[in-house]
């Protein structure tokens, strides 16, 4: 198929990730195992071999759903055959304003993603997991540590998992607050008690990754939703979504809107559908959405853009990117230089400093910029000297977190430039406002 799916009239979705957030006990082995649980992992590691599993996901077309969009199972067959030590590294730092989808998972439906690390690890020949948790979830941390207690107490981890002669356990690591470590290589030093500053690749994880091991790092949605796939199998997942963008999806959305949460939905959902039909509508005039957490360009509040289907190849089309599906509303009483100059100063803190275009460019020159346009004392030139700062920062550094800081620049420049020039020409301040009046 290759239009995008309406939500509410597709008998072929079901919630199934947070098919039981907010449901009381649903964090515990009991409540999971009351409800399936398990069952998919007992029936997959007898009857199927980690090739089959991989194929099994590769036909599905998932998608990583940490915001890159890489296909999981191919990203799987990465791991090579050569009988070592393997990990999998669960990457449970949400650290991206915009983004909590994987929050509730962690914190109510913990054993989901344990099963799902299992299956993974099944696949990749791993027998150790790690889940690297963000330092701020402290709930969530707590609910995993229990559940990985309760899960080996009564041998859903540690050796010979139900008979299979497959052994695989799981341990979790709390980081300690910094959004580089939600980048691969930073969050794999950090987890071996280094700096976390992201590794030059290649080496790819998946030859030298974790101690220098092979090594595959998901997302929390994306593990989780292996469990569904192989229970209800890749014809069923693939039926949902676009051409390009498979399955069902965690849409968030925050900002002044009736209902702000966590929406599970097939992929290619259009945002009208997720504002109007399921959040509720804008509680004021929006200007603009920023359509996949801060890391994307944010698009102006039109129907085109309202009609647009929530999927890897339509906002691409739109120059954006889903990202990790965190649709953030801007209403207009907010300028956007305010809110793009709030965002560089969020990257610039969080990088870690290794790389010039980042350290020069991010946390210096364009802050720099925005403090001098912000504050009244800003000319044309400024304007002209931010746009062509951009390209000399994109693509040029170690980890894509100097991209990041740049995507949503240039997306503003793109279609808000004319609220920076009436700054420079007017020599105002720009107006700051509170967000939650």
């Amino acid at each position: 198929m290759t239009g995008p799916i309406v939500s509410g009239r597709d008998p072929r979705f079901e919630k199934t990730l947070y098919a039981h957030v907010g449901q009381e006990g649903s964090w515990t082995l009991d409540y999971y195992l009351k409800h399936g649980g398990y069952e998919t992992a007992k029936r997959v590691l007898k009857e199927k071999t980690p090739e089959e599993v991989i194929e099994e996901v590769k036909r599905s077309g998932l998608r990583g759903r940490g915001g890159a969009g890489f296909p999981t199972g191919v990203k799987w067959s990465f791991m090579p055959k050569d009988g070592k030590q393997h990990y999998l590294i669960c990457n449970a730092d949400e650290s991206e304003p915009g983004s909590f989808k994987d929050r509730y998972i962690l914190e109510d439906v913990p054993h989901l993603l344990l099963e799902g690390m299992i299956l993974a690890g099944y696949a990749i020949r791993a027998t150790v997991g790690y889940i690297y948790v963000r330092g701020e979830y402290r709930k969530a941390a707590d609910r995993l540590e229990a559940a990985i207690r309760e899960a080996r107490t009564r041998g859903y981890l540690g050796e010979n998992l139900f008979g299979s002669g497959f052994s695989f356990d799981v341990h979790v690591h709390r980081g300690a607050g910094a959004y580089i470590c939600g980048e691969e290589t930073a969050l794999m030093n950090s987890l071996e008690g280094l700096r976390a500053n992201p590794r030059l690749k290649p080496p790819f994880p998946a030859q030298s990754g974790l101690w220098g091991k092979p090594t595959t790092i998901n997302n929390v949605e994306t593990l989780a939703s292996v469990v569904p796939i192989l229970e209800r199998g890749a014809d069923w997942f693939a039926s949902m979504g676009t051409e390009q963008s498979k399955g069902m999806k965690l849409y968030q959305i925050s900002g002044p809107v009736r209902r702000p949460g966590v929406y599970e939905l097939p992929m290619g959902t259009t945002f009208r559908e997720l504002i109007y039909d399921w959040a509720g509508g804008p509680l004021e005039p929006i200007q603009a959405l920023i359509p996949g957490g801060s890391s994307t360009p944010p698009l102006p509040f039109t129907d085109e853009v309202l009609d647009t289907p929530m999927s890897y190849e339509h906002l691409q089309a739109q120059g954006s990117m889903l990202g990790t599906g965190g649709v953030i509303l801007i209403p207009e009483r907010v300028s956007m230089v305010d809110a793009m100059w709030n965002v560089t100063r969020f990257y610039a803190h969080e990088s870690c400093g290794k790389c010039t275009p980042c350290r020069e460019g991010v946390a210096g020159f364009m802050v720099n910029l925005f403090a001098k346009i912000g504050s009244g004392e800003g000319e044309e030139k400024d304007v002209e000297n931010l746009e062509a700062l951009l390209p000399l920062i994109e693509g040029r550094s170690f980890c894509p977190l100097a991209d990041a800081a740049v995507w949503p620049v240039k997306g503003s420049l793109k279609h808000f430039k004319d609220q920076y020039l009436a700054l420079v020409r007017e020599k105002k301040p720009v107006p700051r406002v509170n967000l939650w009046r």
